[in-house]
């Protein structure tokens, strides 16, 4: 350790308290504007330093049974997302997955850089392992240990950081609205490209072009128990993701039960659409040639006149989603059938209109994905970079 600092536990330098949870919440809740603010983990954001306003409000019976919070005081998350350390900016009540850290003999902002250190993290995630709900408990927290330098020298090291932080931040929101606006340049193009019409487009409903098959609804529809970790896929909205089929994650029927099933079974290159649920999801199975179909969702099968592809496009467009909203029902889950899907309408070009159009979405694609792929390895290096400087803080490098 550098010369003339010490190392020093939690419980030497702060005032640890625990919050309290007035049960049942329900009946502490309030939405009188001059109810006390009702600290929440939803309340604060992993990149967040500050906590200035809350989402609910508890009454002031519901306060005597709780701890109240200050402005100034650190609040460090007990459980579930444990360890993470944040400032209050206004007054409130915690719950008991918050403990409260009061009067620190420390610089203040030095301990909110110490505290949000992977030198510190690492001593919460050994103290808390072993339990199902990791948590950390006043002990814990009392005995984790910092590096205590002397005070000019805690206020040399915020200084620093503030200034590389600061700048870090600049880059990570420019590297943040590159990455969005790279993904932006695809959806922007997708959707003009259901609004172009030209020589031999038309505009059919998808029943004039599709053929739908629902899932087996019968007495032959496998429930939870006729379900196993091999056998034939039995495909659900669960297993829908942008590149195709989640197969790592797949659930199981039976040889014997597939084959009572009259209807949803899969082929090559059929689209699968969710008409409840995760509404409007889709995928293509790709070369998957047996599988079977939840009553969540429907088979889509164009006929010649149309590309998979092309379909799959109109499936991803601001265009489906207008006509999702037009036909769903309005029941507490929305929901659609295969002879509302088959009401949508979509403009359909020519085969050789509808090639040009597919090759050039997958062009850009690519292009927008490996933009995609600069900007997140750009962050990822950012957040590395944090890491980095926190570590030479606190080992006396910077």
């Amino acid at each position: 350790m550098k010369e003339g600092w010490q190392t020093r536990q939690l419980g030497e330098i702060c005032e640890i308290e625990r919050g309290g949870s007035p049960r049942p919440i329900q009946n502490y809740l309030s939405a009188d504007s001059n109810g006390i603010n009702w600290i929440k983990i939803g309340d604060a954001t992993a990149s967040g330093k500050y906590i200035y306003k809350t989402e609910e409000k508890i009454k002031p019976e519901g306060a005597r049974r709780s701890r109240v919070v200050y402005e100034g005081d650190f609040i460090l998350s007990n459980s579930m997302s444990f360890g993470r350390p944040y400032i209050m900016k206004t007054t409130g009540c915690i719950h008991d997955g918050w403990l409260v850290l009061r009067q620190p003999k420390v610089d203040p902002e030095y301990l909110y850089y110490v505290l949000s250190s992977d030198l510190v993290f690492s001593q919460f995630d050994r103290l808390a392992a072993g339990s199902t709900v990791r948590n950390l408990n006043i002990g814990l927290a009392m005995s984790v240990e910092i590096p205590y330098p002397p005070l000019p020298e805690q206020q040399r090291i915020v200084a620093l950081l503030d200034e590389a932080f600061a700048g870090l931040a600049t880059a990570k929101a420019n590297a943040e609205r590159n990455l969005q606006n790279a993904r932006a340049l695809f959806e922007s193009h997708l959707q003009s490209v259901f609004s172009r019409r030209g020589e031999g487009w038309e505009e059919k409903q998808l029943r004039n072009f599709c053929a739908f098959e629902n899932g087996d609804r019968g007495s032959n529809y496998p429930s939870k128990k006729a379900r196993s970790a091999t056998g034939i896929p039995f495909i659900n909205a669960g297993h829908l993701t942008d590149d195709g089929l989640d197969l790592a994650n797949m659930d199981y029927i039976p040889r014997e039960r597939f084959d009572l099933l009259s209807n949803g079974k899969i082929r090559a290159g059929d689209i699968l659409f969710c008409l409840r649920g995760s509404l409007g999801k889709f995928a293509c199975v790709g070369d998957l040639t047996e599988g079977a179909i939840a009553s969540s969702l429907v088979i889509v099968r164009p006929d010649e006149t149309a590309l998979n592809e092309y379909l799959i496009a109109y499936f991803r467009s601001s265009l489906c989603a207008s006509m999702i909203n037009e036909f769903k029902n309005g029941t507490a889950q929305p929901n659609l059938s295969a002879r509302s899907l088959g009401d949508f309408v979509a403009p359909l070009p020519p085969l050789a209109d509808q090639k040009l159009i597919v090759k050039e979405l997958a062009d850009l694609r690519q292009e927008t994905q490996r933009l995609a792929s600069i900007y997140e390895l750009k962050l990822a290096a950012l957040e590395e970079l944090k890491k980095t400087l926190l570590h030479q803080a606190f080992n006396g490098e910077l």
